[in-house]
């Protein structure tokens, strides 16, 4: 079996002509892909808000609470003063073509121009969002006449229909997005405080927009979907295939810089269910411009949905694994080449993609495998699993048991929901889970005492973030021998406000590790709606049965879990820093 190879692939077989031109015929199908998917998307968005438009001017007009909107606008009127009226005209002209253009241009020349901030995808994502919230504003009201309340305008009558928002639509567009980015970019206390204020500022823009008499409650509420709408549309097809970088991440660390010549022939793990012809002869010709020749094509089943084929790849000789797929294919493959020393890339096709966001891989298949190809290798953490009705086997980003793995149930059982949507069906999922009944949990973590909580979910992580630069598990890295724990238990509106407000701070920050096998915990003491542990080895007893989940993939309920960290199992290729 050959054995872990080190140093840079890029220079396994010396210069290459042409190098990066594969990468980039695989960028502009996936570029077409994309925008062809916007375009679509943004269709039927138009059609939605239409429909809505026609129906409130229409049939529903004298429905409740169509019908209360006249005398929230005439007490609203009532309610001016001098000052509120002066503190929304300041309010309102944040949503104002003219400040919204000019901020627009300058945040994405600033993303452009600006050194250690994003690159022109986030400005791409930026301009094209609120360019789309303005296209299908103007549809909107060309379509809708709908007129403007009837009180006194402290703006003067506008040309186009009350409905929608402009404004707010602007604002929620501009401002919705810096908030994305500000998510994604900003470490510490200072993200929080940033993102908070950039997303109450199309809020404060839709008040004063009613407070000055220029639309109904239900037009701002259109302005605000349709800002939204914009976003998702947007962010789906524009950074949805980029690299996307753990926020807090830190480079994993290379075994070596010289390279050693790869013996063999390289195998190619696919789910044909995502990935077509095209993916394939552009995956062929990248692994062609990098010297590695003759690729074996082996498909993924239903059955089968990559251990047998990684195994099977092991067997004749394979000098390197790239698995095309999702997590749960990148998965079996994981667990059937654990301590082989056979270098694997990642390239991402799946939903959700967890495994390669958190290692700053990027989305697209061409590009993937370019830069992993370039990069070095890396000895990368797997995690060991057992429990009742569940076999040992690996996971390599994350696994639970209680509110995550329902979600995960919930999804997958709506596949068209999911395969249309893509990653943001699993927030759609977790809406219509998030009544889970609580678990009693038993925990004993290393050599420490049993602990006895309640909690609605427990999630075990090799990697900490998860989609949208959330980071359930601040200090998770994929290469540091050990795994990391999230109880969530929130009680009530105000047990999830602070649930949240935790995690999106970014939990608690982890101490050195021990030297002995002691747990160390990260977060707060029993009774609080999170906390954080990290071990090397963790046994979890469930009151009753719960759901379960790895990487991704719902498995048998059970009563038992037990996890472990199985240091540096895992041989991969990943992109150098920098890349």
């Amino acid at each position: 079996m050959p054995t872990a190879v080190s140093g840079t692939p890029a220079e396994l077989h010396g210069e290459r002509p042409g190098e990066g031109a594969v990468a980039a015929v695989g960028g502009a199908r996936g570029t077409g892909r994309a925008a062809a998917w916007m375009v679509a998307l943004t269709a039927c968005q138009t059609a939605l808000l239409v429909g809505i438009g026609l129906l409130i001017t229409g049939p529903a007009r004298g429905l409740w609470p169509l019908t209360a909107e006249d005398r929230v606008d005439e007490a609203l009127e009532r309610m001016r003063t001098g000052s509120l009226t002066a503190l929304s005209s300041v309010v309102s002209e944040a949503g104002n073509t003219g400040t919204v253009i000019g901020v627009t241009v300058v945040s994405c020349l600033a993303l452009l121009l600006l050194p250690g901030l994003p690159r022109w995808r986030q400005a791409v994502f930026l301009a094209l969002a609120v360019s789309a919230q303005s296209l299908v504003f103007l549809v909107i009201t060309v379509v809708v006449d709908r007129h403007r309340p009837d009180v006194h305008r402290l703006d003067g009558s506008l040309p186009t229909s009350s409905y929608t928002s402009g404004h707010t639509g602007a604002a929620t567009a501009l401002y919705g997005g810096l908030a994305v980015l500000a998510f994604t970019r900003l470490r510490g206390p200072w993200r929080g405080i940033v993102t908070g204020l950039l997303c109450v500022l199309p809020l404060l823009v839709g008040a004063s927009r009613l407070y000055r008499g220029m639309h109904h409650p239900t037009d701002v509420v259109g302005g605000v979907v349709n800002g939204t709408l914009s976003l998702l549309v947007v962010g789906s097809a524009v950074l949805a295939d980029g690299r996307v970088t753990a926020p807090g991440a830190r480079a994993l660390s290379a075994l070596a810089s010289r390279p050693e010549p790869l013996p063999g022939h390289p195998a190619v793990i696919c789910n044909p269910t995502v990935t077509g012809r095209a993916d394939r002869d552009a995956l062929r010709r990248v692994l062609h411009d990098h010297g590695l020749t003759a690729p074996v094509f082996l498909e993924t089943t239903a059955a089968d949905p990559g251990g047998g084929q990684a195994a099977e790849a092991a067997r004749a000789g394979a000098a390197l694994v790239v698995v095309c797929g999702g997590d749960g294919t990148f998965r079996a493959a994981a667990d059937a080449l654990a301590d082989s020393g056979i270098p694997l890339a990642l390239v991402p096709c799946g939903t959700g993609n967890l495994l390669a966001r958190n290692l700053g891989l990027p989305l697209s298949p061409a590009g993937a495998l370019d830069a992993a190809l370039r990069g070095a290798v890396h000895r990368v953490d797997l995690g060991r699993v057992e429990g009742d009705g569940l076999p040992a086997t690996h996971f390599a980003a994350m696994s639970g048991a209680g509110l995550d793995a329902a979600m995960l149930e919930r999804a997958n059982a709506g596949g068209r929901t999911k395969s249309l949507l893509g990653w943001p069906a699993y927030a759609v999922a977790l809406l219509r889970v998030l009544r889970t009944p609580r678990m009693e949990v038993s925990v004993r973590l290393d050599d420490a005492p049993v602990l006895r909580r309640t909690a609605r979910m427990v999630l075990l992580g090799n990697v900490g973030t998860v989609q949208g630069g959330l980071r359930l598990l601040a200090e998770a890295r994929p290469d540091d021998g050990r795994l990391d724990l999230l109880l969530l238990n929130p009680h009530g509106p105000a047990g999830w406000l602070r649930a949240v407000w935790t995690l999106w701070r970014g939990g608690a920050a982890r101490p050195a590790p021990a030297a002995d096998t002691v747990p160390q915990r990260t977060g707060r003491p029993g009774g609080a709606p999170v906390e954080f542990f990290t071990f090397r080895r963790a046994e979890f007893t469930f009151g009753t049965p719960q759901p379960r989940e790895l990487d991704g993939d719902p498995v048998t309920s059970g009563r038992r879990l037990t996890a472990e960290v199985r240091p540096g199992a895992l041989t991969m290729l990943l992109p150098a820093r920098g890349e």
